[in-house]
C-alpha cells in the first residue's frame, strides 16, 4: 500500500472510530465523578456527615470551573486514545479483542501490572510537577480546588492531562493488552480519581482508628494533598509515600478523626489549612 493510500485509510478509520472514543472518555467521566458526586455526595451525604473530612464544601462556581476544565481534558484523552487505535492498526501495539486469549491468568496479571506500573508513574510524576520550576505550567490549576470536589478529578491543565494520558500508550508498548485489561484499568482509575477526590472518608477503619487497608490510599490520604501539597503524592497506594518519606506526619490521626476513631484525648487535625506553596 503506497503511503497516500495508507493516510487516506487511516483518516478514514480515525473518521470512524473517534466519535466512539470521545464518548467513551466523556461517559466514563460522567459516570465517575457524576456518579460518585450522585452517591456520595448526595444521596449518602447525611449518612456520611460524620465522615465529612472538612467543614465547608466547594461551590457551585468551583465545581462549574473543574467541569470545564474536566472536558478539555477528555478531549486529550480521547486524541491520545484515537493515537492508540491508530497504532494498533499499523501494528505497533499488540492489543486484543478475546480477553481469554491468553488465559485468565494473564489476564489479572496485565491488569494488576497496569495499575501497580500506573500508582509509580502518577506518584513520581505528580510529585515532579510539584517542583517550583513546573507547577504552574503543570499543576496549579487541578490545586486550584483546595477543597476539592469528585469534579475536580480531571481538572487538569492541558499539560498535565498529557502526562497522565501518555501513560496507557507507553504500558500497551511494553505488553500485549486485552481491550477488556484496558476498559477495567481506566474505570478503576476513574474510579478510584473520583472517590479520592469526594471529601468522605468511606474506607474501613480499624478499632484502634488505622485504616484497614493501610497499603491504599483513602480519601483522607490524597484530601491531605490538597491541603498540604508537600506530601501525599499517591494514587493507588500508600508504598512510595512511605518509601520515599513523603506521607503527611498528620495522616493516620486526620483519619481516624475522619472515620470516627479518634482518641479523644488527642488534638483534632484540620486538614482545611491555607495551602503553601507548591514545591517537591
Amino acid at each position: 500500500m503506497s503511503d497516500t493510500c495508507l493516510l487516506i485509510s487511516l483518516m478514514s478509520y480515525a473518521s470512524l472510530v473517534y466519535p466512539y472514543i470521545l464518548q467513551g472518555d466523556l461517559i466514563r467521566y460522567v459516570a465517575g465523578a457524576g456518579g460518585t458526586f450522585l452517591i456520595v455526595n448526595t444521596l449518602l451525604a447525611g449518612w456520611l456527615a460524620r465522615r465529612r473530612i472538612r467543614v465547608e464544601r466547594p461551590d457551585w462556581r468551583q465545581m462549574a470551573r473543574e467541569i470545564l476544565a474536566s472536558l478539555r481534558t477528555v478531549v486529550i484523552f480521547s486524541l491520545v486514545g484515537l493515537a492508540i487505535a491508530l497504532s494498533e492498526r499499523l501494528g505497533w501495539l499488540a492489543i486484543y479483542g478475546d480477553p481469554l486469549d491468553r488465559g485468565l491468568p494473564y489476564l489479572v496479571f496485565n491488569l494488576l501490572v497496569l495499575i501497580v506500573a500506573h500508582d509509580a508513574w502518577f506518584y513520581w510524576s505528580h510529585k515532579i510537577m510539584h517542583r517550583p520550576g513546573l507547577f504552574r505550567w503543570f499543576h496549579r490549576l487541578h490545586h486550584r480546588s483546595h477543597n476539592p470536589s469528585p469534579w475536580t478529578s480531571y481538572a487538569f491543565d492541558a499539560s498535565e492531562a498529557l502526562v497522565n494520558a501518555i501513560y496507557l500508550p507507553l504500558a500497551l508498548l511494553l505488553m500485549p493488552t486485552s481491550l477488556l485489561a484496558v476498559f477495567l484499568f481506566t474505570a478503576h482509575m476513574m474510579l478510584r480519581n473520583a472517590v479520592g477526590h469526594c471529601g468522605y472518608e468511606i474506607f474501613p477503619a480499624r478499632p484502634n482508628g488505622r485504616p484497614l487497608f493501610e497499603w491504599l490510599t483513602t480519601v483522607t490520604h490524597h484530601d491531605l494533598h490538597h491541603a498540604r501539597p508537600r506530601y501525599n503524592f499517591g494514587l493507588y497506594f500508600t508504598w512510595w509515600d512511605r518509601l520515599m518519606g513523603t506521607e503527611d506526619p498528620t495522616y493516620l490521626t486526620a483519619f481516624a478523626q475522619a472515620a470516627g476513631k479518634a482518641d479523644k484525648r488527642r488534638p483534632q487535625v484540620t486538614p482545611q489549612l491555607p495551602a503553601p506553596a507548591a514545591k517537591g
